[in-house]
C-alpha cells in the first residue's frame, strides 16, 4: 500500500463518499488520506497532506489552490453546470459514478506511480503506420539513428511486443539481447539504471529497449510500458517509440504518451484511406495537435505529397525519397548509412521534429 496513490475524497452525499471510499481503498492502487464534506475541509486536508490527486464533485472545489494537486472532478451526473465547475476548477479530468469508476481508477493509478518517474527532460516522438509496408520501422529506427549522430542522447522503444521488428531491423536478433520483459520484477522501482543494463547499443549510438521473445509476453504490460517511457524521457534527450499498427492497448499508452506523432504514409489509397480511420479512432487521444505526418519511399504516381495537404489539412514534415538499397539493408539487419541522401533527410526531420516541443518548453 506504500506505492499506493495518496488521495483526498470529497464529497456532498455521505453514501456515496462511503462507496467511492471503500472502491479506492479496496483496489490496491489507491488510498484515501482524507474525506471531506465542504470546501473549506477539503483545502485544509490539501494544505495539510498534500496528496498525489483530489477525488472531489465541482462545487466543493472553489478554496481548492490551483496547483497543490491535481484534481479529478466526480459527479453522480453529468450536467452543464458540473461540466463547467470542473473546467473552472482545471480538472484533468470528468468522471460520473459509478459509471466510470474503472476509468477514475487508471487516472489515479497513474498519478500515484508518478510519484517515482523522474521529471522529463525528453522529447518522445511516436512513430506510427495504420498500413503495414508504408515504413515505420524504418522511420523509427533511422530517427534513432539521426539523433544520435546529431548529438543527441536517444532511446529507441519497442512498443509493439508481439512483432519485434526492431530487433531484426537493428540486426539484433542474432546476438543475445536484453528486453524488455527483464524490467518486469521490478515494477514499481524502475530507475535509470535498470534501462542501461537491458538496453541494446546500436554502433550508431542510440540505445534500444526491445521487444520480448513471444513466450514472455505476458510478463509485460501497458503499465510497464508507461514506466520504462517515463524512465527514459528522465534520462535522454529523445525518446522514438515503435508503434504496432493496430490501435491496441500499447499503441495507444505510447501515443498518449508522445510530445509528438508521426503518422508514416505511403503514397497510395489504402495507406490514406487507414490513416483517416486510425487518426478519428485516436481523436479522443488529443493526438490532434501533435500530430504530424511523413511520406516514406515517395515514388511518383498518381498521388502525390502534395495530396497529403489535401486529404489530411497538413503538409507532410518529410518526403523521404524511394532508395532501392534499403530492402537489402533491412534483410541483413542494417541502417542506411546517416551520411548518404536519405541520413540528411532524415537529419532534418529530427531538427524539425525538436524544434517545436523545446519552443512549447521554453514559453511554459
Amino acid at each position: 500500500m506504500d506505492d499506493a496513490a495518496r488521495i483526498v475524497l470529497a464529497l456532498e452525499a455521505q453514501e456515496v463518499a462511503e462507496e467511492v471510499l471503500h472502491f479506492l481503498d479496496r483496489s490496491g492502487v489507491a488510498r484515501v488520506v482524507a474525506t471531506a464534506g465542504d470546501d473549506r475541509q477539503l483545502s485544509e486536508a490539501v494544505r495539510q497532506l498534500e496528496p498525489d490527486a483530489i477525488v472531489a464533485e465541482p462545487s466543493l472545489t472553489n478554496d481548492h489552490v490551483p496547483g497543490a494537486a491535481p484534481l479529478l472532478a466526480l459527479a453522480t451526473r453529468e450536467s452543464v453546470a458540473t461540466l463547467r465547475g470542473a473546467i473552472r476548477a482545471g480538472a484533468q479530468g470528468f468522471f460520473v459514478w459509478p459509471d466510470d469508476r474503472e476509468e477514475l481508477l487508471l487516472h489515479v493509478a497513474a498519478m500515484g506511480a508518478a510519484r517515482r518517474i523522474p521529471e522529463r527532460r525528453a522529447t518522445v516522438i511516436a512513430v506510427h503506420a495504420s498500413r503495414g509496408g508504408a515504413g515505420c520501422t524504418f522511420v523509427a529506427t533511422h530517427l534513432a539513428q539521426a539523433f544520435a549522430a546529431g548529438g543527441s542522447s536517444c532511446v529507441l522503444i519497442d512498443a509493439d511486443p508481439a512483432f519485434g521488428d526492431v530487433t531484426h531491423a537493428l540486426g539484433a536478433a542474432a546476438v543475445d539481447v536484453r528486453t524488455i520483459a527483464e524490467l518486469a520484477p521490478v515494477g514499481d522501482e524502475l530507475t535509470e539504471a535498470h534501462l542501461d543494463e537491458v538496453a541494446h547499443r546500436h554502433a550508431s549510438g542510440f540505445r534500444s529497449v526491445l521487444a520480448p521473445p513471444v513466450a514472455e509476453l505476458e510478463a509485460v504490460d501497458t503499465e510497464l510500458l508507461r514506466r520504462v517511457i517515463g524512465v527514459a524521457a528522465g534520462s535522454a534527450d529523445v525518446v522514438v517509440l515503435h508503434t504496432g499498427r493496430a490501435l491496441d492497448a500499447w499503441t495507444r499508452t505510447a501515443l498518449r504518451e508522445a510530445d509528438r506523432v508521426v503518422e508514416v504514409l505511403a503514397l497510395d489509397v489504402l495507406s490514406f484511406r487507414a490513416a483517416t480511420r486510425a487518426i478519428e479512432s485516436c481523436s479522443l487521444l488529443g493526438t490532434g495537435g501533435r500530430l504530424t505526418f511523413v511520406v516514406g519511399r515517395a515514388i511518383r504516381g498518381e498521388i502525390t505529397p502534395a495530396d497529403v495537404h489535401r486529404v489530411f489539412g497538413a503538409d507532410p514534415l518529410a518526403v523521404l525519397p524511394f532508395d532501392g538499397s534499403v530492402p537489402r539493408l533491412q534483410d541483413h539487419g542494417r541502417l542506411v548509412p546517416h551520411r548518404g541522401r536519405i541520413g540528411r533527410s532524415f537529419a532534418r526531420l529530427a531538427d524539425a521534429l525538436t524544434a517545436a516541443p523545446a519552443r512549447e518548453r521554453e514559453a511554459s
